[in-house]
């Protein structure tokens, strides 16, 4: 026990006007690739795993949103071979832009009671359970 590292990631579920998730592809190339997750990423040290999200968010989609957007509704913690995730999920329906893939990844717009249809890291996978009771 507490040979392996804590990795901190922080994710979000964007929710639409039709209560849809968005659901990232991982690409090519990166671990666990073709796998489906909420976006997010990795908080850097000293950062708030919502300042985390809006800069992520930028990075990844190309949107931008508040603090005040961010409501957390969980969290997993789930231990992989070489790390210990520990990761915030937050909810957020309201952000300025259109998602738009910009590291290689697919995006899909997703029903809650269709979220089990896409494999996704174990990590995530409680989350769905997660985000279907709040919705």
């Amino acid at each position: 026990m507490g040979d392996k590292p804590i990795v901190l990631v922080s994710a979000v579920a964007l929710l639409d006007a039709d209560n849809r998730v968005l659901l990232a592809q991982r690409p090519e190339g990166k671990s666990m690739a073709g796998l489906w997750e909420f976006p997010g990423g990795k908080i850097d040290p000293g950062e708030t795993p919502e300042a985390a999200l809006i800069r992520e968010l930028d990075e990844e989609l190309g949107i931008d949103t508040h603090e005040s957007c961010l409501a957390p509704i969980g969290f997993a913690s789930h231990g992989y071979d070489d790390f210990h995730l520990l990761m915030p999920l937050f909810v957020c329906r309201k952000w300025n832009g259109t998602p738009t893939p910009r590291e290689g990844q697919t995006l899909a717009w997703v029903r809650p009671n269709a979220l089990k249809d896409y494999p996704m890291p174990p990590a995530d996978v409680p989350l769905v359970a997660q985000l279907q009771d709040l919705l």
